[in-house]
């Protein structure tokens, strides 16, 4: 089979990692395959799965059950042939550490390289920001919930945080991160029963909200909650920086990222239904773009008690931590790609003062959004659709498609090519209503406000 060469001047040629400073410090890789696993986990199992049941108020019952699953199964089975693909370029020769290189690459194009690290940025930038905001609203919860008259707001405690990612922000390298991302996943893991016992709890006390679990009246309404839905759902499902993470495993790489990925979805299958059943089951179609709201709303008796509740919400925050730096990764190995020196240590005086600036002011930019544009729920639906939705639902299916070249009368062939078009198009529909909320929710708050819009 003919492979694809990188013209040496082309963009996404690659160079000897002891001149690419950011593949030999922030990319080394030394990884185990259930280091990848740790750091999988951390980029899909986060806090976002507290909006599921936000997602199922659009969807109802039934229709949020099949988009959960469907989005389940496509991922797995697309983040699987993304590691074929990689696979293959590795045997041939060409191990990509990133996804815009293996883009590149293999399509042929220039141009992909520049599409992919734009989506990219945006993926990285935005969730950075979220974590940030989802962060500070935890800690605000738990002020509140303490001082309930106090005289902080929402921006203080981003501050707070931004402060403390700074700091976190040094560590060095993405396989520098295993140990937290192990802990991220049983936090993950511990958050998840904890809220789900709360909603349960909730649901069964004498301050039970109504169950009202009917969708909008007009009919243009369900069918933009529904496009904004699936985004928040491919955004939850969302994982752009999977040849990054396999890029951190010790060559050969073949074949480790397959068990990474049971491993992530095991978790994913154990708290992904669990919340979204018991937050749905619970509060219907009143349900808060963040459960913890709704168990703990800012009115009326909490619904669950502040012992039960507490801990998760420390537990959140803690792993709001890890996803921060975990998404940072790109973006971080980006400016050391240009700012670093490769034949100096990487703690060197020369590679720490340019890392400890440029990582610095990046995280600064993102809490500064955070605090000015409080839309998480929004947030999440706008990057689902015009950033997860593109990487993990279409090109590593065209990638498959080109490198290991299926028969047209192949079911491989016809699978890939039908996931293309549909959620190419789920994708344009997702974009167009995620980014109409948006707008129709910027009328409805003040620069820097307190509240965090749903």
């Amino acid at each position: 089979m003919a492979e694809v060469a990188a013209a040496p001047n082309s963009p996404f040629h690659e160079i000897n990692r002891e001149e690419d400073a950011g593949a030999a410090f922030v990319l080394e890789s030394k990884g185990k395959w259930y280091h990848a696993g740790f750091h999988l986990t951390t980029a899909i199992v986060g806090p976002t799965i507290l909006t599921l049941p936000y997602a199922f108020r659009g969807l109802g019952w039934w229709v949020g059950f099949l988009c959960l699953t469907a989005m389940g199964v496509v991922t797995f089975y697309s983040y699987y042939l993304m590691s074929l693909v990689l696979d293959h370029c590795e045997k041939a020769g060409r191990r990509h550490i990133r996804f815009r290189e293996l883009a590149a690459d293999v399509l042929g194009s220039g141009w992909m390289f520049y599409f992919v690290i734009f989506i990219q940025t945006a993926i990285n930038t935005g969730i950075s920001i979220g974590a940030i905001l989802l962060a500070g609203q935890c800690l605000q919860i738990m002020y509140s919930n303490l001082f309930e008259n106090g005289a902080l707001k929402l921006y203080h405690f981003i501050a707070m945080v931004t402060v403390i990612m700074i700091l976190l922000s040094q560590f060095p390298s993405f396989h520098s991160l295993r140990h937290i991302n192990l802990g991220s996943l049983v936090l993950s893991l511990a958050y998840t029963f904890i809220v789900v016992a709360a909603c349960i709890n909730a649901g069964a006390s004498k301050n039970a909200p109504p169950r009202d679990y009917s969708l909008e009246s007009a009919a243009s309404s369900r069918v933009f909650s529904a496009f904004t839905s699936i985004s928040i759902i491919a955004s939850i499902y969302g994982n752009g920086i999977l040849p990054e993470i396999q890029a951190t495993l010790a060559p050969p790489a073949a074949g480790k990222m397959v068990k990474g990925l049971i491993m992530c979805y095991a978790v994913i299958f154990l708290t992904f239904y669990s919340a979204a059943v018991s937050g749905y089951w619970v509060f219907g179609n009143k349900s808060n773009s963040n459960i913890l709201n709704s168990l703990m709303p800012d009115e009326g008796p909490p619904l669950a008690p502040v012992w039960l509740v507490g801990p998760a919400i420390v537990f959140v925050l803690l792993q709001l931590f890890a996803i921060g730096l975990v998404y940072s990764q790109v973006a971080y190995e980006i400016m050391e790609r240009k700012s670093a020196d490769a034949s100096k240590g990487i703690f060197s005086k020369r590679n720490l003062i340019p890392r400890i600036i440029l990582r610095s002011l990046y995280v600064i930019v993102c809490g500064f959004f955070a605090a000015m544009l409080p839309f998480f729920g929004d947030i999440s639906a706008v990057v689902g659709a015009i950033g997860f939705i593109p990487l993990d639902f279409v090109l590593p299916m065209l990638l498959y498609n080109i490198t290991h070249k299926p028969k047209k009368s192949s079911l491989a062939y016809w699978v890939n090519n039908s996931i293309i078009v549909v959620f190419t198009c789920v994708g344009i529909l997702g974009a167009f209503s995620s980014i109409r909320k948006l707008v129709q929710d910027a009328k409805e708050f003040k620069l820097f406000s307190s509240d965090v819009v749903d």
